[in-house]
This record gives structure tokens, C-alpha cells and sequence, in this order.
């Protein structure tokens, strides 16, 4: 291994995180927590542009920072900056985080959710989970490398996009579809992805996302004839829809592991209580125990990985609070398993509810309401190479001694799923600490260690260091 690598991993925590850094980073952190970007009311544009701002005035040339806009959606803005190797014949490496948060109500919230709140050991704020912390410790990557006058080995890019929460603006998409000479790369590391799986502070282990599931919600509807509420009948739509949703709660996909879930339970194994452990080593057996799969499955982490899921996420119903219920509606959200497409995930839906007075439609990310879903199944999983894994293992051996590297699937699905389809490889290195019972992204009063996020900013330093070998 070169000795910039093992340099790099050995340096203690402190030699990283000077006092000045520590103020950067922090400073971008709030400045993006408390910039509005949910798709409602938010400005994603502002965001970008306060990062390229702050890349600017670290040094870097107008020509390599970016803002790009789409013209239909001027709040839906995007930035893109380049840190310059000059003559290398390498291809660049991209690394992409989104600006946009899910909406947070202040009311269910303890704290502002746009405000960077400090407490008890932990920031506050929508998005210090999802992710505007990582985008903060790239952002502070950057500069640092900047300062430094750091000469690396390729070029670095930087992608800072809208609406991968959602939306009718997909920035990767949309810079793929228009811009892809600015974002094109030899392969893509997705900050939104992977991270530090601890408990109780303690790390468990180092994740690296080498696949994920892929997103789908569709629309349930009931419908009746309606009536007065002073004469109920048995047919009421509120009743129907509930009938459906619980049979979907009670009727789990089939159990399916694919080469990554397979690897990540074998390393998984090694680590867990006595239970776990047996579980897994049971799980993993040809045949697999269906009994250590319904124990593990009791865990809704396990149980992700294990299984395509569905949830309702969303209930309409109702026209009037003294008449029966002519029409009644939900959304449910569903994870796939890559190499299944969503129209056979809605055919199953359909097959589970078993009701022909139902009718299940899929919604497109951009709200369209359609009789079928693609049939386009989601991306196989790529192992990521030695050049990816072998310095997050130095660096996550010097930084979480005891926790292994273990290559995962991503549970939810992120913006990788557009730069695997433009051909780019794809991987989730998102190595922020989260307690496993702890996971608080797009809930109420999100948050994550004051020491989880400065760090991340350590880890970025050294692993994009390690990545691109100063020449």
C-alpha cells in the first residue's frame, strides 16, 4: 500500500480537525441546514449557489464552479465544481450529494427544524442525517484541498443536486440528460449511501453501498356509492381501503438474498451477538432456516435487506364528516430488490389485496398517476474494486478499530440509480456514524453526533486523499 495511504490512516483525529476547520465546517453546515430546500417551499437554487460561492472564495476559478438551473424550475439549481489535475490522463472521479430535505413541520418537531441546533452532544436540523452533513464535509473537503494547494492525480467533481427526495427536477437526471460533460467520470461515489453502523457510539461496522433498492409508490383507491352517515352500511370505502392495507402489512414478499445481502450477512456474521450470529449462519445454509429468517426479519434493518417492502406512507378519504365515504385512497411505498421490477411488485400487490373493487395504480416521481408500472427492473449489484475498498479499509482500521468494511445494499434508493443506468459505477460511501436504533432521517428532531460529523470531515479529507494520490 503507498505510503501517502497508511500516512493518511495513521494521523491521530486531532491532527486532522484543526480549530479552523472545525469552524468551516460547522459554518457550512449551518448555512445549508438553514436554507429551505424541501420541495414545498424550499430553494434548492440558494443552497447551490451559497456553495459555489464559498468554493470561489476558497480559490477556486468561475470556470470549474458551476450553477446550473433548469429552465422550468428556477428553485431546482444544481452545483458542479471541478478541482483541476492538469495533464492527467486519468479519468475524473465523481462524487454527488443532493441539497433537498423531506418536509419537516415545526410543530412536530422540539427544535427548529431549520435551525442547526447544538444539545447534549448532538446537532439538530433536517437534513443532518439526509444529508446535508455530507454535503457539508465535501464542500469542506474541497476548500481544505484547495488551501493546501493539493495537486491530485485525476480530477475531482463535485455534484451538489435537487429533488432526489423527490420532485418534478432531478438534478443527476437532468445533468446527465444536458450536462454530462461536466459530471462524466470513471465512477461515482454517492455520499447518500453506506456509513458507520454504531451502537451506543460504539462502530459495528463500515459500510460501503454496492447496490440498493429501487423506489416505487402507488395509489390504492376505494370507492362506494356513498350516503348518509346516519344510516352506515357495511360498505363503506374508509373500510375496504383498511381491509387492504393490513393484508399488505400481513403478507411479506418472499425472503431473497442477492451476491451483496450474501456477502454482507457472511462479514456480518463474524461481528454479531451469539443469536444473530447463529441466525445468520443458519440463513445463509442451503437450504436457508426459515425460522433464523423470521427472527432476523424482526429486525426492520435485517428485514430490508431481506425482503421487498411495502408500507402505507399516505391516507386520503372522505368528502364530508356527516356522509359515508364515496371515495378513499393511500399510498404505499415500496423498496424492490434489485432485479425486480416495479409492474410485478404492483401485480403482487394486486394478487395480496384480492379485491377487484380496489384498483392499484403506480406514481411516477414526478406525481403522474398510470395504470402500469415500468417494467424495468432495478440495477444488478456491482462489487465495488480494490482502488474503492482498499484505503476505506486503512482509513476505517485507524478511525473505527474493530469495525470491518463490509459492502452492503443500500435499503432506501439514491441518485446512483441514474448514473448506473448512464454507465457510470456506482457506490455509496456516505461514512457518517448513526446508531442503529437511532436512524432518524426524514423523521422528527433528526440529529447526529457533534464527533459523528467533524468525523466525517476527517474521513473525507483522508479518503479523498487516498483516492486520488498527489502526484
Amino acid at each position: 500500500m503507498r505510503f501517502w495511504i497508511l500516512l493518511a490512516a495513521c494521523l491521530p483525529l486531532s491532527a486532522q480537525i484543526d480549530p479552523a476547520t472545525r469552524e468551516l465546517s460547522r459554518g457550512i453546515l449551518k448555512q445549508l441546514i438553514e436554507t429551505n430546500t424541501t420541495n414545498s417551499s424550499g430553494d434548492n437554487t440558494a443552497a447551490a449557489r451559497a456553495m459555489a460561492q464559498r468554493l470561489l472564495d476558497a480559490g477556486f476559478a468561475p470556470a470549474d464552479v458551476t450553477v446550473l438551473v433548469p429552465p422550468d424550475h428556477p428553485t431546482k439549481g444544481n452545483m458542479v465544481a471541478r478541482f483541476r489535475a492538469p495533464g492527467s490522463t486519468l479519468q475524473p472521479i465523481l462524487f454527488i450529494g443532493h441539497l433537498n430535505v423531506v418536509e419537516a413541520l415545526r410543530s412536530d418537531w422540539t427544535t427548529n427544524p431549520f435551525e442547526l441546533v447544538e444539545k447534549d452532544g448532538y446537532f439538530y436540523g433536517r437534513g443532518t442525517q439526509d444529508m446535508k452533513s455530507q454535503d457539508a464535509t465535501l464542500v469542506t473537503t474541497f476548500i481544505r484541498l484547495k488551501r493546501e494547494h493539493y495537486a491530485p492525480s485525476r480530477d475531482l467533481i463535485l455534484a451538489l443536486t435537487s429533488d432526489e427526495e423527490g420532485g418534478p427536477a432531478n438534478g443527476v437526471d437532468w445533468l446527465l440528460q444536458t450536462h454530462r460533460e461536466l459530471i462524466d467520470a470513471e465512477f461515482t461515489l454517492n455520499a447518500d449511501a453506506g456509513g458507520v453502523m454504531t451502537e451506543k457510539g460504539k462502530p459495528i461496522d463500515v459500510e460501503v453501498a454496492a447496490a440498493e433498492k429501487l423506489y416505487a409508490d402507488f395509489q390504492l383507491t376505494a370507492t362506494n356509492r356513498g350516503g348518509h352517515s346516519s344510516l352506515p352500511r357495511p360498505e363503506n370505502a374508509i373500510y375496504e381501503l383498511v381491509h387492504a392495507l393490513d393484508r399488505i402489512e400481513h403478507s411479506p414478499f418472499p425472503f431473497e438474498l442477492n451476491a451483496v445481502t450474501r456477502a454482507y450477512f457472511e462479514r456480518r456474521a463474524t461481528h454479531e451477538s451469539a443469536q444473530n450470529s447463529r441466525d445468520m449462519k443458519a440463513m445463509l445454509a442451503d437450504p436457508p432456516d426459515a425460522a433464523a429468517i423470521a427472527r432476523l426479519s424482526a429486525d426492520p434493518l435485517f428485514n430490508s435487506l431481506l425482503h421487498t417492502t411495502c408500507v402505507a406512507t399516505r391516507v386520503n378519504a372522505g368528502h364530508a364528516n356527516n356522509a359515508l365515504p364515496q371515495t378513499a385512497q393511500a399510498i404505499v411505498n415500496c423498496r424492490i430488490l434489485p432485479g425486480h421490477p416495479a409492474e410485478e411488485v404492483r401485480q403482487q400487490l394486486i394478487r395480496i389485496v384480492g379485491d377487484p373493487q380496489i384498483t392499484i395504480r403506480y406514481v411516477s416521481d414526478s406525481g403522474e398517476v398510470s395504470e402500469r408500472a415500468p417494467d424495468k427492473a432495478g440495477a444488478k449489484p456491482s462489487i465495488p474494486g480494490p482502488e474503492i475498498l482498499k484505503p476505506m479499509e486503512a482509513i476505517a482500521d485507524a478511525m473505527w478499530p474493530g469495525a470491518p468494511v463490509v459492502v452492503d445494499m443500500e435499503t432506501g434508493a439514491s441518485d446512483s440509480k441514474y448514473t448506473i443506468a448512464a454507465g457510470i459505477p456506482s457506490f455509496g460511501i456516505g461514512e457518517l456514524a448513526i446508531d442503529h436504533d437511532d436512524i432518524r432521517a426524514h423523521g422528527k428532531d433528526e440529529r447526529v453526533r457533534v464527533s459523528s460529523f467533524y468525523e466525517g470531515v476527517d474521513f473525507f479529507y483522508r479518503y479523498m486523499k487516498a483516492l486520488s494520490g498527489s502526484r
